[in-house]
């Protein structure tokens, strides 16, 4: 599936999610909010990826995302709220998230200038979700939240560099050719990803009034490598993209009569 195919599928499933919270206009318990809050994603590896030893200068890009890679960042964007019969209902959200991470220190070759390195990835990714909850009142205006659903996940950029030093006390220094893009990146197949990454999510929240807080754990559903074996190597580049997340949010309208 090309780039322009998965920007298609995306905008589509905006369109049915927001005809569905038009049909939804007469429900009696809405809300739309903002939200902000911590994100984790985690790329799971099975099996452990064999590095990359290709000739120079691929060599200095053997630090390979770990079997279990994760990615620190924030969480941001908006959310529609509704139930439509004894407690059962909704919550429909859009929104975007930005994460980082990098590798320890490693020895990554015998050239005297890099004898040590390490890898740092940025993500931006759009997130749609659909989370099908039920809200249990346990005091007035006051609710413990239980959902779960699926959410698809766009990346609009994923991109590595590596930097390096010699000594522990030199200062940290970009190794040079090393920042590329993990889409569409013919020279390096153990890394090509895919921009679209589908997942389904359980957690719990609360809410007071029109302020809630929820968080949970997304599975990923489908492998996020373009190729699970690509020519000339036995590495295996099957696994998902998981994520942890936790959101404080306020409607800014809430309809509750």
């Amino acid at each position: 599936m090309n780039n322009n195919h998965m920007k298609r599928t995306f905008l589509a499933l905006c369109a049915v999610l927001l005809t569905v919270s038009v049909m939804a206009r007469d429900l009696p318990y809405q809300g739309f909010g903002i939200q902000v809050g911590f994100a984790q994603p985690i790329l799971r590896l099975d099996p452990d990826p064999t590095p990359w030893v290709g000739t120079a200068p691929y060599q200095y890009y053997s630090l390979g995302l770990d079997n279990k890679t994760k990615a620190n960042g924030v969480k941001v964007g908006v959310v529609y709220d509704v139930t439509y019969v004894k407690g059962f209902g909704s919550s429909i959200g859009l929104n975007y998230t930005y994460a980082a991470a990098k590798s320890g220190w490693e020895q990554v070759g015998t050239v005297a200038e890099y004898p040590i390195a390490r890898k740092h990835t940025k993500y931006h990714a759009l997130e749609l979700y659909v989370d099908w909850q039920y809200k249990f009142e346990v005091a007035k205006e006051t609710y413990i939240i239980l959902y779960t659903g699926p959410s698809i996940q766009y990346a609009v950029s994923l991109k590595s560099y590596v930097t390096t030093k010699g000594l522990a006390d030199q200062p940290e220094t970009l190794l040079p050719n090393s920042e590329y893009s993990h889409y569409g990146n013919n020279d390096r197949p153990d890394e090509n990803m895919k921009a679209l990454n589908v997942t389904w999510g359980v957690g719990a929240g609360f809410q007071y009034q029109r302020f809630f807080l929820r968080g949970g754990y997304d599975f990923g559903l489908i492998n996020p490598y373009r190729n699970r074996t690509f020519e000339g190597s036995s590495l295996s580049t099957g696994g998902r993209l998981d994520q942890w997340q936790i959101k404080l949010g306020v409607y800014l309208w809430y309809d509750n009569d």
